[in-house]
């Protein structure tokens, strides 16, 4: 690691104290890292506050990257407990704007020419200024009104340095807490790391654009901005200027605001079942309402892809909810799921029978869609189960759309509205007339199973006459006892070397003519290094456990009850 790096941890270090987390650091051996102690006093605002406030208090000190890292970890409730996500979900990167001959100069850089030859006007104030970029609205040499978003100066070289502090931060949390079996810290660090340079390549962004553009072109009541492609680049995007008001900000009638429920319901639903691809953040920022109460949607940085097989899910995890079967909630979230060890199906089975005689009211009014599916996520950590990320993300933006009509029309009847997509999808997946319908495949699939079984049941048959079959086992209990016969073995054989080194030191107090004032060298060397290594096993062994691995969610109970 560079000194600036180093710098930049210690500078991590004292933030993180300042907000009370300096046990932590005590712990995980961050001072001891760095050479030194600093003392910091916890300031009286993170007194008082709750942990996880304490943490979304962190990450925004910190600076653009782990306000990033914050919002995106917001978005995987699989990830973090609810507490967390809440507080996370407030995270704000409004910063101040740069200068406007900055954006002139990342628009001649990126583009190639100077942003009067491009452009007829730029407005000197920025519509949004945000950590990564910020928007101006401009106008074309052609006189077509479009907003300019234009990546800030020297942020991917200070997420690059960042995210070296991260990753070593995330190895030295894997040292030190116990909790890290589900998802470990480089894990996410490592994700993290694709998704904001995603975020920061607008060429993705532009992509993402086009698709949903042309999902939506036989959507009337929806509207996507249209891509400049000669006047973007990786770091500087044009878009269409779209008129409209933020959802949250429309003024509407009791019919109009049926009506937008309408096109908001239809829309999430075709992005899910049709498109296979859906807006990963619907917040009611990034949703205008057009004249007509037509709908535009904004922010393609995030989006979510679904393959074919992944929507069928969706459509039977959806009916299983809805019929309340919670044995096919538990086998289809087990079996999309990743186990990290084998799962207890018949206490997660309860488990969700329980959740979902909570959660099952019919109307959108009553339903609390938000701690129903927080609630499922949870029990899926409880019993060691990695949901792929893009059914967390799914879940984020699930919340979203929920919240937003739930203030629109709160007596819509949400399963009304879904079961002709559920019925469609299904339709098509059983389909014997259609060569991609998933009876056809499961078909396929039987066949190439009927074939390979024979061979091998053969192949397994052989192996046990011959006597070559072998059965793998891993067990945590194995691993630990291993660990303990080897470090028996080290000790043995440290106190052998120990003991050869005293044996030959009073031999050579008897025999060896060097000396040294009066005293064997050998001898005196002997003594003291039988007396390093007595004291290095002795000192393993009585204090070893105590730098062991930090139980997380034990620091925080103790936390709540103090």
């Amino acid at each position: 690691m560079l000194l600036q790096d180093l710098n930049r941890v210690r500078q991590i270090g004292v933030i993180a104290a300042r907000h009370g987390f300096g046990e932590w650091l005590e712990r995980a051996g961050v001072w001891r890292q760095l050479g030194r102690r600093e003392k910091v006093e916890v300031s009286a605002e993170a007194q008082r506050a709750s942990t996880a406030r304490r943490f979304r208090m962190l990450l925004n000190d910190l600076g653009p990257t782990f306000v990033k890292l914050g919002q995106i970890l917001s978005t995987r409730a699989d990830l973090l407990p609810a507490e967390y996500i809440e507080e996370l979900a407030t995270l704000q990167d409004h910063v101040e704007p740069v200068p406007l001959e900055a954006v002139y100069a990342q628009i001649r850089e990126s583009l190639g020419r100077e942003a009067d030859e491009l452009f007829k006007q730029i407005d000197s104030q920025p519509l949004a200024a945000a950590s990564i970029a910020q928007v101006h609205r401009a106008v074309t040499l052609e006189g077509e009104e479009v907003v300019v978003k234009v990546q800030r100066p020297g942020i991917s070289e200070q997420i690059d340095s960042d995210l070296v502090v991260l990753r070593s931060l995330a190895r030295l949390l894997e040292a030190v807490v116990e909790e890290t079996g589900i998802y470990s810290p480089t894990g996410i660090i490592d994700e993290f790391d694709r998704a904001i340079h995603e975020e920061l390549d607008f060429v993705h962004e532009a992509s993402n654009i086009r698709a949903f553009l042309e999902n939506n072109r036989n959507r009337p009541y929806m509207k996507i901005p249209r891509v400049y492609d000669g006047l973007s680049s990786r770091t500087v995007l044009t878009m269409e200027f779209v008129r409209g008001v933020k959802i949250s900000q429309a003024e509407l009638s009791p019919e109009d605001r049926r009506e937008v429920a309408g096109h908001i319901l239809d829309a999430s639903f075709r992005q899910l079942f049709e498109d296979g691809l859906f807006h990963g953040d619907p917040h009611p920022g990034n949703l205008l309402v057009l004249e007509g109460n037509r709908l535009a949607l904004l922010d393609f940085g995030v989006v979510g892809r679904l393959s074919r097989a992944m929507q069928e899910t969706l459509v039977m995890l959806a009916l299983a909810v809805a019929l309340k079967d919670s044995d096919s909630v538990a086998r289809i979230l087990y079996r999309v799921g990743v186990p990290d060890a084998r799962a207890n199906l018949v206490g997660f089975r309860n488990d969700i029978e329980g959740l979902l005689g909570r959660h099952l009211p019919m109307t959108l009014g009553q339903v609390d869609a938000r701690s129903l599916m927080r609630e499922l996520l949870d029990l899926a950590v409880k019993y060691r189960i990695r949901i792929p990320k893009e059914y967390a993300l799914l879940s984020r933006a699930s919340v979203s759309t929920e919240g937003m009509l739930r203030s629109l029309y709160p007596d819509l009847n949400i399963l009304e509205v879904a079961m002709p997509y559920a019925k469609e999808l299904l339709a098509d997946r059983y389909d014997p007339s259609q060569l991609q319908g998933g009876l056809m495949r499961t078909l396929l699939r039987f066949q190439s199973l009927a074939q390979d079984l024979p061979t091998q049941l053969s192949q397994i048959l052989l192996d046990l006459e011959s006597g070559k079959f072998s059965v793998t086992v891993r067990a945590e209990q194995f691993d630990k006892l291993n660990d303990n016969l080897r470090s028996a073995a080290i000790v043995m054989f440290m106190g052998l070397c120990a003991c050869g080194l005293i044996v030959g030191a009073f031999i050579s107090f008897a025999q060896t003519p060097w000396q040294y004032h009066g005293l064997p060298v050998l001898g005196l060397l002997g003594i003291i290094l039988s007396a390093a290594i007595f004291g290095a096993v002795f000192t393993w062994y009585l204090f070893g456990r105590r730098f062991g691995k930090v139980r997380v969610s034990r620091w925080l109970a103790k936390k709540r009850r103090g």
